[in-house]
């Protein structure tokens, strides 16, 4: 038997819609975690691209930051680009700033593919204009595993 100091006015007259009112509520305050997603889950490592091009947009955002470059081919097509980079307060650490990545400049980002042969791509690198580079590879990308086991 289970006795409560509560008077019984107290007790919850329906404890299962209770228990899933609390349900409820810590899946709603869990938020986007589940768009995070491992490199292998949507890039192909067999499929290394560098871009070369005019920055359009810029998301600095969790988990994930994207800038969106359009990139000219050789005969003058314009393909617009999304690329994912890490999270804002990792290129941070690496000296990335949002204000690096002003509309209009032009950069260089070493990437892979996404599987589904989207202009879609993940940066491993980029280089700014003034000639900076950075590092941005995911923890779990094919650069990041072979330079740790190095």
């Amino acid at each position: 038997m289970v006795t409560t100091s509560l008077p019984p006015a107290l007790l919850p007259r329906r404890p299962l819609a209770a228990v899933l009112l609390a349900v409820a509520a810590a899946l709603g305050a869990s938020g986007p975690a589940a768009a995070h997603h491992a490199f292998s889950a949507e890039f192909d490592a067999q499929k290394p691209i560098e871009l070369k091009g005019v920055v359009t947009k810029i998301q600095w955002t969790n988990p994930h930051s994207w800038i969106f470059v359009d990139v000219k081919d050789a005969t003058g097509q314009v393909t617009p680009w999304a690329i994912e980079f890490g999270a804002p307060y990792s290129l941070m650490q690496k000296g990335l700033r949002r204000t690096d990545f002003p509309i209009g400049v032009e950069v260089t980002v070493k990437a892979f593919r996404a599987k589904s042969g989207k202009a879609v791509a993940n940066a491993s690198s980029v280089t700014l204009p003034d000639g900076r580079g950075f590092y941005t590879a995911a923890s779990d990308s094919p650069e990041a595993q072979s330079s740790s086991a190095r």
